[in-house]
């Protein structure tokens, strides 16, 4: 019997293969950037080269609504309908992780970060609101989630995503945490919320905010903030960079709060240093979608 995890690996990998097919199996359009680039902002022929190549990998190919969006713009014109109705209390979370910057752009998260490095890195959208004191962008004494694409620092914007599952799963890592042997082919939702990294104690604890457990008899993240604004929900797609140029095959609900929420940078290195979710830095960003073929009405 496979365990659960070789299934997982084994769903997702042909669903990332079928990503990039085709009915008459031309190979996909790819954009080449440097792997290195991490330090060079990409020029503007890039991205828009990238997004050209999203519009014709997917094209025709019956793909669904995509994410990251501006959630300020309800237009959309994709054909394909899904429901983004079941509430997650009624789902099982299964996953937690961030990016840096926010992926979608809206509400306190306008402001444009820049192309960045071409691979999701130094992209994305940042905080927008009122100025940050002094003290709240005071530097940290050590360095947090380090990796080969930097570190976070007091007044980053970071995107969290909480992400829920119809099948019977417990949280883990990856989205593979999300799927089982018994329901290859789940409902999933995310709830995102954008929080802003501040240098100061008396902000919200990221401890607190991703605390969870089962005692209702589903796995629920306790903590997701109430006070951030009405969420836009509409129907899209697993986000991240690897969908720059490709399609995403999930099919995602979202609800997305268009309020910004402090959060105490040192307790996001706490989470960072052990979690259940294996998570240890930030998780780059996918371009934000535009093509109105590739996104759903907000209603």
């Amino acid at each position: 019997m496979k365990t659960k995890s070789t299934i997982a690996l084994i769903i997702l990998g042909v669903l990332g293969l079928s990503a990039c097919g085709s009915d008459n199996d031309t190979v996909p359009v790819i954009t080449e950037v440097p792997e290195d680039n991490h330090d060079t902002a990409v020029s503007d022929e890039i991205i828009l080269a990238q997004r050209t190549a999203l519009e014709t990998n997917t094209d025709g190919k019956g793909f669904g609504p995509q994410s990251p969006r501006d959630i300020d713009d309800l237009y959309g014109e994709s054909s394909i309908v899904f429901t983004a109705k079941l509430a997650a209390e009624e789902m099982n979370l299964c996953n937690i992780h961030f990016h840096k910057n926010a992926e979608h752009k809206g509400g306190d998260f306008t402001e444009y970060a820049g192309n960045g490095d071409g691979h999701g890195y130094s992209s994305g959208y940042k905080y927008s609101g009122a100025a940050l004191s002094e003290a709240e962008l005071t530097a940290t004494a050590e360095e947090i989630g380090v990796s080969d694409h930097g570190s976070l620092h007091p007044g980053d914007t970071i995107e969290v995503h909480y992400v829920y599952s119809t099948a019977q799963v417990d949280p883990g890592p990856t989205l593979g945490a999300c799927l089982s042997d018994s329901i290859t082919n789940p409902q999933l939702r995310v709830e995102a919320q954008v929080y802003i990294l501040v240098n100061d104690e008396s902000a919200l604890d990221f401890i607190d905010l991703t605390a969870h457990d089962k005692t209702t008899g589903k796995n629920q993240a306790l903590n997701i903030p109430t006070d951030t604004g009405t969420p836009v929900t509409y129907t899209g797609s697993t986000t991240g960079p690897s969908y720059n140029e490709e399609g995403s095959p999930f099919q995602v609900s979202w609800s997305v709060r268009p309020l910004v929420a402090k959060v105490n940078i040192e307790s996001v290195g706490t989470w960072l240093a052990g979690n259940v979710f294996d998570e240890d830095h930030a998780h780059g960003v996918r371009n934000l979608v535009q093509n109105p073929k590739l996104l759903s009405t907000i209603e």
